[in-house]
């Protein structure tokens, strides 16, 4: 019993140990980004890029939110639902002060 609990918490700092080297590698190739010289648009496109897959990586493991698919997928859906509302409610007043003029 206990080699399997002393096995399974090595398992798990071997993953953050991971993860935290990826996101040192990732932090300097976000300052390598600079040193390439691609423009101020394609370098801040890719050092969001990057900063994106930094963060998924600390939700995922650091916030252990990889293990709670259901509750990620419908605030997912909800956030997807508020934006279309923010999106369409302007055309639509839009729209109607159009028709009326």
């Amino acid at each position: 019993m206990a080699d399997t609990h002393a096995a399974d918490i090595d398992r798990h700092v071997r993953t953050y140990i991971v993860v935290f080297l990826s996101l040192m590698v990732l932090t300097i190739v976000t300052v390598g980004v600079f040193y390439l010289h691609l423009g101020t648009v394609a370098s801040v496109a890719l050092a969001l890029f990057i900063a994106s897959i930094k963060g998924t990586l600390v939700a995922c493991f650091f916030m252990h939110l990889i293990s709670e698919k259901r509750l990620i997928y419908a605030v997912l859906a909800l956030t997807v639902l508020f934006f279309l509302v923010l999106l369409v409610t302007p055309m639509l007043t839009s729209i109607a002060d159009q028709a009326v003029s």
